[in-house]
């Protein structure tokens, strides 16, 4: 009498390869949109890295003022972004308006930070008028913005948290976003000498200034997401190296000879130049030239320091 053979079992797949999990029977549309999926395969998802990037040409372009418009220092390519971004959380741009024209936008962001590079003009924001000339930083709601150049012209650094909202596919409340705030070259000027003059210790990072406003006083920083500083770096100095969680888009301001290392990497600077700083990545700042190098600085940082993330550490003694 002959015995039957053992059924074959397979072996059940392994949990990072199975595919996601879609409801048996759902019962209604809600029920229908839910997935699943487990332990394995769920934090296995890789993205690209934020490349360590120098924009130098949109600057160029911008200063030549071929074109009222804007110039976005874009890699949403490079790092698989629906929609464009300078890191994932950040995105900077150049803005160029002729002689005696206007650039109109309207930025789907809580804050814009503005920086005059050259020229002046005047900026609508929030029913108020600023008039800006080259040096000049402002803080700017989200929404309308109308900005009308002066017989030289204009050309200005922005950065939005524009990437942010659109991750989660939001639209600021406009009764809720941040009140226009102006600070004139003098002024910046003024309170950097401050800095400059005042001791340090080794626990210092580096000799900055740090904007912030009337209603950001008690994070001291200028959005509840972003922070801006001034940076510099003395003649023969350099910025030791060091790393933090958040991402930094650099304008490089004054520094001929000057220089940073980004994961090992040289990046050589050039002036209004945009410095890509991924999160995490070790950099230094180094000043080679004959006069004090100045660079500013805006980052995600306020996000890190809300989640407690930051993340900031030396990697060498002072």
């Amino acid at each position: 009498m002959s015995q039957a053979a053992d059924p074959i079992r397979t072996a059940p797949a392994d949990m990072a390869d199975m595919p996601v999990q879609h409801p048996s029977a759902p019962t209604s549309p809600a029920e229908g949109r839910a997935r699943f999926f487990n332990s394995g395969n769920a934090f296995n998802l890789k993205l690209p890295p934020v490349p360590a990037r120098i924009f130098a040409d949109e600057a160029d372009r911008a200063l030549a003022l071929e074109a009222t418009g804007f110039l976005a220092c874009d890699q949403a390519g490079a790092i698989a972004s629906a929609f464009p971004a300078t890191t994932p959380l950040m995105l900077a741009r150049y803005a160029a308006i002729r002689p005696g024209e206007r650039l109109d936008a309207d930025f789907a962001a809580t804050g814009v930070i503005w920086y005059v590079m050259a020229g002046s003009g005047e900026a609508r924001l929030a029913g108020e008028s600023l008039a800006f000339a080259q040096g000049d930083v402002m803080l700017a709601p989200g929404g309308p913005a109308a900005l009308s150049a002066g017989p030289e012209g204009a050309v200005l650094w922005l950065v939005t948290n524009e990437p942010l909202l659109a991750f989660d596919a939001a639209r600021p409340d406009p009764a809720q976003l941040p009140p226009p705030v102006h600070y004139p070259a003098a002024e910046i000027e003024r309170q950097l000498a401050r800095v400059t003059e005042a001791s340090r210790n080794e626990t210092t990072s580096g000799i900055a200034l740090i904007f912030s406003t009337e209603r950001q006083e008690g994070s001291r920083n200028i959005l509840p997401s972003l922070t801006l500083s001034l940076n510099t770096v003395p003649t023969g100095e350099q910025q030791r190296a060091h790393r933090h969680n958040s991402a930094a888009i650099t304008l490089i301001l004054q520094g001929e000879a000057a220089y940073s290392r980004v994961a090992g990497q040289r990046c050589d600077w050039s002036r209004f130049a945009t410095l890509v700083t991924p999160a995490g990545d070790p950099h230094s700042h180094h000043n080679d030239g004959s006069a004090r190098a100045a660079f500013l600085i805006v980052q995600d940082g306020g996000l890190h320091y809300h989640a407690r993330t930051m993340g900031f550490s030396f990697l060498e003694t002072a």
